[in-house]
């Protein structure tokens, strides 16, 4: 399984924040902001500090989506 930001990227949208806004009112680094950007596994610390800052759910801002991988496979 993989993961998508998508959700996030969605919602900094319909609030919108630049990704730069977000990085600062969570209090998450651009490394870690990049990796999202990237659909890269962060540390849960990060997720929770973006849901904490924008007053969501961990499944308001990203989703697994089936790994294209074993998609091939089946």
């Amino acid at each position: 399984m993989a993961v998508s930001y998508n959700k996030l990227w969605k919602m900094l949208i319909d609030k919108r924040l630049s990704k730069t806004e977000l990085t600062r009112l969570a209090g998450i680094t651009t490394n870690a902001m990049a990796k999202l950007g990237r659909n890269e596994d962060v540390r849960v610390k990060t997720l929770e500090k973006l849901c904490t800052s924008l007053d969501c759910k961990l499944d308001d801002i990203m989703e697994f989506v089936p790994d294209q991988k074993s998609e091939k496979r089946k």
